[in-house]
């Protein structure tokens, strides 16, 4: 079975934790637009978004250095 990468799993639990709280909180809130509530949960999914990304890039940047690391060890 193949393992999930932590910037996948951070980002999935996220992602769930947004969509739960939105889908619970946001039909009980009559304070604010619904155009409003939209932008949240936009704005809060871009920002799982982007969280993603920057996991996701610092995994390359880890799995890059790894390997140079490796082949460095293998040439002395």
């Amino acid at each position: 079975m193949r393992k999930i990468k932590r910037s996948t799993g951070v980002a999935l639990a996220f992602l769930i934790y947004v969509s739960v709280t939105a889908a619970y909180l946001l039909p009980r809130n009559t304070e604010v637009s619904q155009t409003e509530k939209i932008l949240t949960v936009a704005g809060s999914y871009v920002i799982v978004f982007l969280l993603w990304l920057v996991l996701r890039k610092k995994e390359q940047m880890r799995e890059r250095r790894k390997k140079d690391e490796q082949s460095i060890h293998f040439k002395k």
